[in-house]
Parts: structure tokens; sequence; C-alpha cells
């Protein structure tokens, strides 16, 4: 490849493209345009959908349109984004710029400015506040084109609700009365018509819509002339200048009014904002504490419940299949056998195989009591979650939020399933280095035994007439430690393998202590000659439970150890002595000691330290490694400390037994 080629390839991969969603009819095709060229150019594909006060004042026709559109966007694999603002260029161009969005897909309608006056264009604006930024303009050149930004809400909002006349006839008579006794008590009319504009504020911020703020705006200046002005109780008025303040006052009072009800829509979506934005913090902190699929599933669901106050089946996806739903239910006695029908599992199963949504208040197996989404990330689906719609579709809002959510499980199923692949990965890799040191350790380690018995076979076949008594003995003497110790190598090899895959069967049973040691004894190293051994019981009857064989094993590898490590005539003592409800066994030698460096690793498997064996056998370090799994599966653990002056001390404990008598 190319210089060119790699330049022009990283620049594909750093494209991300940006296309803008609204209402209108002809979205759809600006959104699927907006796709091919995120296609075409690579990178990553996101839509934007900018909320504002007028978004909740929509049709419900209006309404139905932009959720189809949001659904198709998430369908060609955009990534859905709600943000909130008055200003829709300046939320569009600052998305732009903290996303690192490089095109912007946009539809331009066939409104023109009528006057150099107008308010300029969305598109006008959008180029003024992001210069640098590709923007993609799509004509809208359909048979809808007619269509335009419905004003019918104004109709509808200008009709004010009876409860709110009430408020504000309230406001105004109050207001009424207090302006006529601060004219009574003297107070100029500039302060009286401020009483008046408190009204219309206050009127604003407890009714809905802009009505009842015209109203009050306009009713409040006929007040002021009617009670407040010469001559009262009538419309006129003698001063000439009044009718300046008249027009002063209600254009005051519009103003005030109109501010007032847009500080109380920005509150709305700000707190909307807040809301989603807690909903995706503490869903974040949740899912972090979950442990596996299911546990983020679990807690995906049980948010949206709370959050969307609708019951919520979810299905977690395994090997390709929904595994057994989960259902959280509003109300603790909601019917449940409806949301498992098979038209509702197979609408379900439809969403994993096909990655869509499905289900009411879709266009796809719209006969089901709830709406199903996939969790998905990219096109891995980790399950599927049902909404109860009951005749109630989400709402832009509610939508948004869901998606996130969702977003943010198949996140977190991505990262638990990421991260336990890296554990499973780590701990293959540890196997096989253990597997490869056994297999090193074994092939090294046994060629000496085995080319020793081997050898002096072939010698005895070879020369046995010519070979005296004494030589002969000792050959054979060789030959029987050899294989001794490669059957003891063998024992342990086979014991830790069961030990480790828990196949190992415990024959549990109260045994003699000292009956336990005197069989190990028997079983010891024959070097054991050359060292010298005592065993030491402080009770005549001391008694534990125990797997006799296994810990016999234990107590031969440990002397073993000691012959092996310590020089010829020390000390190795085997003490047993019962405390509290245990019994306590030490091997104690006084040989050089363990370093303190190596002491924490000596039970290690495979770990043979830096100490030379006077045969030249290397040991496999598998002997101390298997002595503490069998103590461990006796609810114990061994330790080491040191032998004071020199030497080390090998301890561990065993349950105290008793034996019942039955006469």
């Amino acid at each position: 490849m190319t210089d060119k080629e790699k330049q022009f390839s990283n620049e594909k991969t750093c494209e991300h493209t940006l296309v803008c969603l609204s209402s209108s009819p002809s979205n759809a095709k600006i959104v699927r345009t907006a796709a091919k060229m995120a296609t075409a150019f690579g990178g990553s594909f996101t839509a934007l959908y900018v909320q504002t006060s007028a978004s909740q004042k929509m049709s419900e026709t209006d309404k139905k349109r932009l959720q189809n559109h949001i659904r198709l966007a998430e369908q060609l694999g955009a990534d859905i984004v709600t943000v909130y603002g008055e200003d829709v260029s300046y939320q569009i161009a600052e998305f732009a710029r903290l996303s690192g969005v490089t095109k912007v897909v946009i539809g331009r309608n066939n409104i023109k400015r009528r006057h150099f006056w107008s308010k300029p264009l969305l598109i006008e604006k959008l180029i003024e506040a992001a210069p640098n930024l590709d923007i993609h303009i799509i004509p809208d050149s359909s048979a809808d084109n007619k269509y335009t930004v419905k004003k019918k809400f104004w109709v509808k909002h200008l009709i004010p609700y009876p409860k709110d006349l009430l408020i504000t006839a309230v406001i105004l008579a109050i207001v009424t009365l207090i302006g006529i006794a601060f004219s009574e008590f003297g107070f100029t009319e500039a302060n009286i018509i401020t009483v008046y504009i408190l009204g219309v504020l206050l009127t604003s911020l407890f009714t809905r819509g802009y009505a009842c703020s015209f109203i009050s705006s306009f009713l409040s200046v006929s007040l002021f002339n009617f009670f407040l002005t010469e001559p009262r109780l009538t419309f006129h008025a003698y001063d000439s200048g009044y009718p300046v303040t008249f027009i002063i006052m209600f254009a005051a009072s519009i103003i005030t009014g109109t501010l007032a009800s847009k500080l109380k829509d920005h509150a709305k979506l700000s707190a909307q904002a807040a809301f989603r934005t807690k909903m995706l913090f503490d869903t974040n902190q949740l899912l972090q504490k979950a442990q596996d699929d299911n546990d983020i599933i679990n807690v995906t669901a049980s948010q949206l419940m709370k959050l969307l106050d609708r019951d919520v089946i979810a299905y977690p996806e395994t090997n390709g299949k929904l595994a057994k739903g989960y259902l959280f239910t509003v109300t603790p006695d909601a019917k449940n056998d409806i949301f498992f029908s098979d038209k509702e599992k197979s609408t379900a199963e439809w969403v994993l195989k096909n990655k869509k949504r499905a289900g009411a208040a879709t266009d796809i197996l719209n006969e089901t009591k709830c709406m199903y989404l996939a969790i998905r990330l990219n096109n891995k689906v980790y399950g599927v979650v049902g909404i109860h719609i009951n005749g109630k579709p989400l709402d832009t809002f509610e939508n948004s939020v869901l998606l996130s959510i969702l977003g943010e499980c198949a996140l977190a199923i991505e990262n638990s399933r990421n991260a336990k692949e890296k554990e499973l990965a780590a701990v293959r890799a540890k196997n096989e280095q253990l597997r490869a040191n056994l297999l090193r350790a074994i092939s090294h380690d046994l060629r000496t035994p085995l080319t020793s018995i081997s050898g002096n076979a072939s010698n005895l076949i070879s020369n046995y007439d010519k070979l005296d008594y004494q030589t002969k003995m000792q050959m054979f003497t060789d030959i029987f430690d050899d294989s001794q110790w490669l059957i003891s190598l063998v024992e342990n090899l086979l014991s830790v393998t069961r030990i480790e895959e828990n196949r190992m069967n415990f024959n549990m049973s109260v045994q003699l202590m000292d009956e336990v040691i005197e069989e190990a004894m028997q079983h010891i190293n024959r070097k054991r000659n050359e060292h010298i051994i005592s065993v030491e019981c402080k009770d005549e009857l001391l008694l534990a439970r125990m797997d006799a064989k296994l810990i016999i094993q234990v107590i031969i590898n440990i002397v073993d150890n000691a012959i092996k490590y310590t020089p010829a005539g020390s000390e190795i003592k085997i003490t047993a002595e019962k405390k509290d409800n245990s019994v306590l066994v030490s091997i104690a030698d006084n040989g050089a000691g363990i370093p303190d460096r190596i002491k924490p690793r000596v039970f290690e498997m495979f770990f043979t330290g830096d100490n030379k064996i006077a045969d030249s056998r290397r040991s496999l370090g598998l002997g101390l490694s298997l002595c503490k799994s069998i103590i461990n599966a006796h609810g114990s653990e061994i330790t080491l400390t040191d032998n004071i002056p020199h030497g080390a001390v090998f301890t561990f404990s065993l349950p105290s037994g008793e034996v019942n008598i039955n006469e």
C-alpha cells in the first residue's frame, strides 16, 4: 500500500458522519442518504435530535413520524443522541465540535426568508456557527414538500385550561387589591405597575402555555385603568400620558410573561436532562457491580422499569438463542402469563435474529403486548428487552434514555465477556506453563534414575559371574533406591493431579497419631540411617480425624525433604501433641534452614529453590505442594518457620477425634 493509499485509508477511518433528525416527512430520505455516505466514507455514524420546548407540543402524527425516523436511523447503524436546547443550530454545531464530527447531513425545505429582517434560516445559522464543517444539504424535493412546521399547537395552547383561568383570576384579584391598597397609602403609579407586572410573571409560572400570560397582560392594563386611574371605575383617562403608560405596561407584561414561560420550558428540559444523566450514571454504577451477563441484564431491566414506570421483560442471549426470560412488573399483581405467550416469545426471537425492534408500537409483529428491542453492540446481540406499551407509545425523551441504557448494557456485557476471556486465557497460559514445566522437569529428572537402573541392570546381565557379592548387592541397592524414587515421584504426580481436579476420594476416619507416624517411618528414604530421626507423642492416646494414607504421604514427603537437604548426621524430630480441638504435628530439622527470600514459594508447584542434592537428582518440587493441598483438604494449613538456632520446622494440624464404643 502506497503512502497516499494509507493516508486516504486513515482519513476514511477518522470520518464521523452526523445526520439531523426531525419530524419532516422527507427526513427518512435524508437519513438513508446519510447512511450511504457514512458507509462510503467509513468511520462512525450518528443521528442527532435536538429537543426544544416545542418538541413537547408536536402533534401525534409528527411524534409518530419522528419515532419512525429514529428507528430507521438505528436500523441503519447510527448511534442515536438527543440533546436539549432552544437554539438548534448552536446545539448541532457544539455537538459536532465536541464529538469530532466531520460531515453533517441536513435537509432543506422550500421556506424562504420573506424580508431581510426575518430570522435567518437553520442552514444559514448552522453555516455561520460551524464554518469549518462539511455540511451536506439534501433538498426536500419529495411529494410532501408542502410540509412545514405546524403551528396548530399555538391554537391549542392559546385555549387556556379552566384551572389556569381560575389561577389567573385569583392572581389578578390579589394584585388589584394590593394596587388599591398601595394607592390608598400614597404609593406612586410606577410601584403599582410593578405589582401588576409581578402578577403577570406569577401567572406565567403557575399556568401552562402562553394564553394566560397574554390574558393576564391585557387584563392587568385594563384593571389598572379601571380601578387606579382617574376617573375611577371607568375605562377613561384624563391624563394624556396614560395611553403611552398603558402601551409600555402591556409590552412589559407581554415580554415578562413570554420570558417566564420560556424559562419554565428551559427548566423542564434541564430537569429532563439532569434526570437522564442521573439515570445513566446510576445504571453505569450498578452495571459495574454486576457479576455476569444475567446480572447485567437484570440491572438494566430493573432500571428501565423504574424509569419508564412500565412492565419490562428481559431475555439474555446464550449460544445464539434466548434463555429464560425475567419479568419486572410495576404492580406485584400483574398477570405474568401474557408476557410469556408463544406470540411474545416468537417476536423476541425475531428481534434476536434480525437485530431490529418489533412488536407493539412498531410496524413489525405489532399484535404483541410489548415492544421488543435488541441489546446490541455493533452487530452482536446480547439479549432482548420488551417494554409493555399498553396503548401508550414511548415519547422522544423516553426513547432516547431507553436506547442509551440499552447501549450501556451491551457495552457492560461486552466488557464482562472480554474480562472473562482474558481470565480464561491467563488460566490456559498458566496451565500450559505448568504442563511445559512438568514435561521439562520429568524429562530431565527421570533420565538420571532410569539411566542408573538401565546401566546397573545391563552390567549385571553382562558381568554377573565376574562381579563379587558386595558389588552385586550395591548395584541391586542402587536399582531399588532409584525405582523407589520413581515410584514416589509417580505417586506424588498422581495425587497432585487428583487433588487439583477434585477427583481425590477422601477416606476420613479416626486414627492414632503415633501409629500413622510409625507407618510413615517404614516408608522413609533408605538414607534415613544417615540421620537421627526421633518421634515424640506427648499424649498416650492421641486421636485425629484424617485420611491416614494421605497424611502418611505428607509425613514421608516432609521427612524425605529434610533428609535430602540436610547433611548426614543431622537431627530430624517429629512431634505430635493435642492443642484445643486439634492435633498439632511438627517436623523439625537442624540443618542449614531455608532462606527468607524463598520461604513464600516453598509450597509452589515445581519450585525447588537453590539447594543441590547430593545424588545429583533434582527434585520436581511436587512434594511440599502436594502436602499443602492435602492439609488444605483436611480444613487446615501447613506452615514453615525457623528452628532456633538453625534449621526449619514444618507444622500442620488435624481435627482431633474420638472413638465411640458401642456396648
